[in-house]
């Protein structure tokens, strides 16, 4: 089996989707200007982009535009995207996704490489809906730790480029903070964010 496998954080989307209610769709999330719909839009999108990557398919025509987007949300997200996670991580463990180079999103690197980013994704964007939504969020320690090693080599002098619409402005958080915290604030989400700004 691969190092990494993206079920636990997987799981974890799919546990909190349950949570998100019709009347929480509009509301603000920890990505700055994207709302709660645009995000699960976003999740559908990277779902089938890390697929395609992990089995090695070029992505159909006009299937890698712009993503994020709340009016684009598919209606039947409640049923699509649990089927997509779960075809995501079924993909990943093939031990095959993880040789050669793999592309998503326009982006080509290192198979293993991208595997890892699949799972910052998940996490990161789980997390953000949880917060979003008002749902506790958990993280295995070996989730956490392979996102905070990503999170903290993509915040070093000289990465400015690869964070380009991936991250933030790293958000200052104390050396002993606990590690998913600290994954946070690598990536550019303060992890005191709540959507309601008093």
């Amino acid at each position: 089996m691969p190092a990494i496998d993206l079920g636990s954080a997987a799981r974890e989307v799919v546990r909190l989707l349950d949570g998100v209610t019709e009347d929480r769709l509009n509301d603000p999330t920890p990505c700055d200007g994207t709302s709660v719909a645009a995000l699960l839009d976003h999740l559908m999108g990277l779902s089938l982009a890390f697929t395609w990557a992990a089995r090695k398919i070029t992505p159909p025509e006009g299937a890698t535009g712009p993503s994020a987007r709340a009016e684009r949300l598919d209606p039947q997200w409640r049923t699509l995207l649990p089927q997509r996670l779960d075809e995501l991580v079924e993909s990943w463990r093939d031990p095959k996704a993880w040789e050669g180079t793999a592309e998503a999103g326009g982006v080509t690197m290192p198979a293993d490489q991208l595997g890892v980013v699949a799972l910052d994704e998940l996490v990161l964007h789980g997390w953000d809906l949880a917060r979003a939504t008002g749902q506790p969020f958990t993280c295995t320690p070996e989730d956490t730790e392979a996102v905070l090693a990503f999170t903290r080599e993509s915040a070093q002098p000289g990465q400015e480029a690869g964070r380009e619409g991936l991250f933030g402005p790293v958000v200052e958080v104390p050396e002993d903070a606990p590690p998913f915290d600290r994954a946070l604030g690598f990536a550019g989400r303060n992890p005191a964010w709540t959507p309601d700004p008093t």
